[in-house]
């Protein structure tokens, strides 16, 4: 059984996903991502709670996906069901973490099932046949041939593209605007699904960064994580084309970015990055928010070693001099 303290700590977390502010639902959705195993029932209980409001469901499932813990499998059937786009679609992300564990065929009888169902939102048909493709083409076969005359055009588009190989970009509509869908970007984009080349895939970055500062709400947290999950695409490739945007994400920023930026600058951050880092750190340090400070400090540390930057670097001195919370974190 969790301590007094641990069940305490959990459950005043759970009950931040529910508040009005992002900052505050964004770091307890993080917390609990590192707490795990113990925060999955609590987890479970919220996302399947339809008095609950739908932000609070959607980041307890989203915590759920980061975990990866089978208990939420049912979590996430029951989710896929709940009639709402944003809650469907974060179901079916979880869904895709067990394709191929032992509940295996439960998971995709409730993705088929509901990439199948005509009445449910494009969105979450889409998010389900995404999920589904793990499987590989042989095994999709028969859904794709049943699904090639559905009456939605997307469904339809979508199925058309995976026969022809074409779903291994994430694209643009015909007209150059970003599809309307966040976190089917995130998504495709996580699974390295992205432009074919760097600079498309910049220029996507910046489509996304537009469409980010036009939205507000939970709309604009959702481009914002797949702006984030842009730039760990181009990381992975080794390119500093986004770094300028991941400098001015930290220098911007009043709240804490999604942890996509972090990896982004853990892999490719270099010396111009330790200043921000710095000034973000002291700006948090010391104020309870020990999730966004860690990670700042260890993306720091991660950069410094790499760049090998010692104290007589001018920027290290420059760092010493305004920000030297950073170079001794509790």
């Amino acid at each position: 059984m969790d301590r007094p303290s641990a069940a305490g700590t959990v459950a005043a977390l759970i009950a931040d996903l529910s508040s009005q502010r992002p900052v505050v639902r964004e770091t307890a959705l993080a917390r609990l991502t590192v707490i795990g195993a113990r925060a999955v029932i609590h987890l479970t209980t919220l996302a399947e709670d339809t008095d609950a409001p739908v932000t609070s469901r959607i980041a307890a499932l989203r915590a759920l996906e980061a975990i990866g813990d089978v208990r939420a499998i049912d979590a996430a059937r029951h989710a896929l069901n709940a009639g709402d786009k944003g809650i469907g679609v974060a179901a079916a992300g979880i869904l895709q973490r067990f394709l191929r564990g032992k509940r295996g065929a439960d998971v995709t009888d409730a993705l088929t099932a509901k990439a199948l169902d005509h009445i449910a939102p494009d969105a979450v048909r889409l998010a389900a046949l995404v999920a589904l493709e793990d499987l590989g083409p042989s095994a999709l076969a028969p859904l794709w041939k049943a699904l090639a005359r559905d009456a939605s055009a997307s469904v339809r588009a979508h199925v058309a593209d995976v026969k022809s190989g074409r779903s291994g970009e994430v694209r643009s509509d015909e007209t150059g605007t970003l599809v309307d869908d966040p976190e089917k970007l995130r998504r495709e984009l996580s699974l390295n699904r992205a432009a074919g080349s760097l600079p498309d895939l910049h220029s996507l970055l910046q489509r996304i960064r537009d469409r980010e500062e036009s939205e507000r709400g939970l709309q604009r947290e959702a481009w914002t994580r797949a702006r984030g999950a842009a730039h760990v695409a181009l990381a992975r490739r080794g390119s500093r084309l986004g770094m300028y945007d991941l400098r001015e994400a930290l220098e911007r920023s009043t709240a804490p970015l999604p942890i996509e930026f972090m990896t982004a600058l853990s892999l490719i951050g270099d010396t111009t990055c330790v200043e921000a880092i710095a000034a973000a750190y002291a700006h948090v340090a010391g104020r309870g928010d020990d999730w966004w400070s860690d990670h700042l400090a260890d993306t720091f540390r991660a950069i410094v070693k790499r760049e090998k930057l010692t104290a007589r670097h001018a920027v290290m001195k420059k760092i010493q001099k305004r920000w030297p919370a950073i170079l001794t974190p509790a």
